[in-house]
């Protein structure tokens, strides 16, 4: 989510107010501006004012556990029988996060002065995503708020064990590639500066891949402030890069097309997609109203793109499962498993089975990457320890196997 300013007119009065918003682009901002019955004038980034462009605000997240337990102590209590505003406050009590507790004392004062709980809950988009809103929303307007409520805490806990493996599959190869990084600068800032003596010393000339390395030690050494200032600017070049839209449609594709992870990635999307979409089906959320919610709830542009086309024809008249069908991103078992769904009328049950079976695919293929990532990553470390030992041990080899005077001062003198 993205922080941002902006210049609004109420439809009714007419009267012009300022506020921030946050949202995952300007014109996510600006649909839940016109949601509240406002027509923007201007929206701008917010001036964070945080450290080097960091929001420290944004930093202090509900965190996804936390949101579940809410969630699920909630329809818990609302199934017990108790009026919505008692329930409320009950689950209130029990939340341990004073940042999510104020937010839900909000939300109590919000319901008690006659807004639905759906209405409430929007008014905080960076905790309640627009999936979670829009169950909320069905479950009230059915009467089964709290079977819905159910439902939406047992995908937001499929979704956080998807994540917390897709984190485990990539943990071993950052720490890999810190360690390659940090054997590196240790060699390049203490060991190799005491070769380049000794060759010194002995009035010989170095190899030129041993003087290439020793340039780099002797840059980072004088002026490690410039090497400081560098390493901070490429890291929030990407990262302002990632945000663009260009960037993150670039960022997305390679995460689908990647060596070894793009098929887990494939996998993951594919969990999201039918996890949120048979949720909201089941929850009597209308057809194209729940693929525009899917779409954002995927977190993947090029995914949404396909989704978004896909509602377009499904507008048009076509069936779900032939829009799907064919995509090079959407994997052949969804589309199946939909016309299955769409001939039976159970087109909830089928993506919920659909979701499933890739939730466990996952799990599967993250197992299997770990028996394929640690030989690999140990290869590259080897590797690149083994360059960095040859560039600075193979020339002390030279020197001995060329004969070195017995009394190197003889050497210095002669020179």
């Amino acid at each position: 989510m993205l922080d941002f300013t902006y210049t609004a007119r109420e439809q009714a009065s007419g009267q012009v107010i300022k506020g921030s918003i946050q949202a995952d682009s300007e014109v996510a901002a600006a649909d839940l501006l016109m949601q509240k019955d406002l027509v923007p004038v201007k929206i701008v980034p917010a001036n964070t004012g945080g450290f080097l462009g960091i929001n420290l605000a944004s930093l202090e997240r509900v965190s996804a556990k936390e949101r579940v337990i809410f969630t699920r102590q909630l329809s818990t209590l609302i199934k017990a029988g108790l009026p919505i505003t008692q329930a409320l406050a009950t689950a209130v009590d029990q939340v341990t996060s004073e940042k999510f507790k104020d937010i839900l004392q909000k939300i109590v004062a919000s319901v008690e002065g006659g807004t639905t709980l759906a209405e409430s809950f929007g008014q905080y988009p960076a905790v309640f995503n627009k999936t979670y809103v829009s169950l909320v929303k069905a479950g009230e307007s059915s009467g089964t708020l709290d079977v819905t409520l159910e439902r939406l805490a047992t995908q937001q806990e499929k979704e956080l064990a998807i994540a917390s493996k897709v984190r485990g599959a990539l943990i071993y190869p950052i720490l890999v590639f810190a360690v390659i990084v940090v054997v590196i600068g240790f060699m390049l800032v203490y060991v190799l500066p005491q070769i380049t003596t000794l060759y010194d010393s002995l009035g010989k000339e170095l190899p030129i891949y041993t003087s290439i390395l020793l340039g780099v030690s002797q840059f980072t050494i004088k002026y490690w402030w410039l090497t400081l200032l560098m390493t901070i600017a490429v890291v929030f070049g990407i990262r302002a890069w990632v945000q663009s839209p260009s960037g993150r449609k670039t960022l997305d594709r390679f995460k689908l097309n990647a060596p070894i992870f793009g098929k887990l990635f494939r996998k993951v999307y594919m969990a999201r997609f039918a996890r949120t979409m048979g949720s909201l089906v089941a929850s009597g959320v209308p057809m194209l109203d729940a693929l525009d919610i899917t779409g954002e709830a995927v977190n993947n542009v090029i995914i949404k793109d396909i989704i978004d086309g896909a509602a377009k024809q499904v507008k048009g008249g076509k069936a779900l499962s032939s829009t799907l069908t064919g995509h090079k991103y959407v994997l052949p078992l969804v589309p199946q498993m939909i016309r299955i769904g769409e001939d039976s009328g159970t087109l909830g049950d089928m993506l919920d089975k659909v979701a499933t079976f890739f939730e466990d695919e996952v799990d599967q293929t993250v197992k299997n990457l770990a028996t394929i990532i640690e030989p690999a990553m140990m290869i590259l470390l080897g590797g690149m320890v083994f360059f960095m030992i040859a560039a600075i041990l193979l020339p002390v080899y030279s020197l001995v196997g060329g004969g070195i005077d017995a009394n190197p001062s003889s050497s210095v003198q002669t020179r």
